[in-house]
C-alpha cells in the first residue's frame, strides 16, 4: 500500500527580520523570530504565539531549518512544534496543488518539513502520535510563512 496524505491545518507564521547570527566555513546561520500568527484546518485551528523562531543554517545552495514554537489550539491547548526541514531552489521542484486548485508550494522551490508536535491534551494528543509532511511556501515578501501540514496515514 501506498502512503497517504491528509490536509490537517495550514500554520501562517508571521515573521520579523532575520538576524545574522554567523558563519563559518562555506556556512551562515541566522535567526528569524516568529511575531505571531493563525492555524486554520479541517483538525486544528488556533493562533501562533509570538517568540518561537526559525535558525536557517545554509551551505552553498541549500538551507537547513530548525524552528521551535508555540501553538495555541482554540480550546486553550498549548501545543509545542519542533518544525525541521530543507529550503532550496531547483528546476527539479515543480508547483504542486491541491484538488480544489490551491497552490501549496511554488515551481523551482523546495521547501518542505517535518514537524513533531508534543502536548498533554488529551484532545490533541493525535498531534503528538502522528507522522506529519509540511509544505512550505513563502508569502507577503518573506513575511509570512505559510506551511500546510498533511498527516501521514
Amino acid at each position: 500500500m501506498t502512503p497517504a496524505l491528509d490536509l490537517a491545518f495550514e500554520i501562517r507564521a508571521h515573521l520579523a527580520p532575520a538576524r545574522h547570527v554567523g558563519h563559518g566555513d562555506g556556512e551562515s546561520l541566522a535567526f528569524t523570530p516568529i511575531t505571531g500568527g493563525t492555524v486554520t484546518g479541517p483538525r486544528l485551528t488556533g493562533t501562533v504565539l509570538p517568540g518561537g523562531g526559525d535558525w536557517g543554517s545554509t551551505r552553498g545552495a541549500v538551507c537547513q531549518l530548525d524552528a521551535r514554537y508555540l501553538l495555541q489550539a482554540e480550546d486553550g491547548a498549548v501545543i509545542d512544534v519542533v518544525n525541521r526541514g530543507y529550503y532550496r531552489l531547483g528546476a527539479d521542484c515543480p508547483a504542486q496543488y491541491e484538488e480544489d486548485g490551491l497552490q501549496v508550494s511554488e515551481a523551482g522551490v523546495y521547501f518542505r518539513t517535518a514537524p513533531v508536535f508534543r502536548t498533554d491534551a488529551p484532545a490533541h494528543r493525535w498531534l503528538a502520535e502522528t507522522v506529519f509532511v509540511g509544505l512550505a511556501r513563502p508569502e507577503d515578501e518573506g513575511r509570512t510563512v505559510v506551511i500546510r501540514m498533511y498527516a501521514l496515514r
